[in-house]
């Protein structure tokens, strides 16, 4: 197994994630992978997720046939799929998440 050369600096930003995650892609060979098949595979991310929070909550789940991993994996392998997906799209995450809660500020919520 060949280790990998890539490291994400301390205290990363956003955009150090984004960027990480475009050079793991093409370390690892996703890099042609479309945003169809990242779309997919983050949604199987987001269900063993919740397996994962089955798990923790005490609710019954099949440990036979399920790969049941902790929330914190889930939770990255979403991450590294979120910025996968924005990347594709040439999307800058911390812009867009600074301009969608200047917009989510104004909103009323009940």
């Amino acid at each position: 197994m060949n280790k990998s050369s890539l490291f994400l600096k301390e205290n990363p930003t956003l955009k150090d994630f984004q960027e990480y995650v475009q050079k793991l892609e093409k370390e690892r060979g996703f890099e042609k992978q479309d945003v169809l098949q990242k779309s997919l595979l983050l949604g199987e991310e987001i269900g063993e997720l919740f397996k994962a929070i089955r798990k923790m909550e005490a609710i019954s789940i099949d440990k036979q046939n399920s790969k049941i991993t902790t929330v914190e994996e889930e939770l990255a392998d979403i991450l590294i799929y979120v910025c996968s997906i924005a990347n594709r799209y040439k999307i800058n995450l911390e812009k867009a998440f600074r301009e969608k809660e200047e917009i989510n500020k104004t909103r009323v919520w009940s």
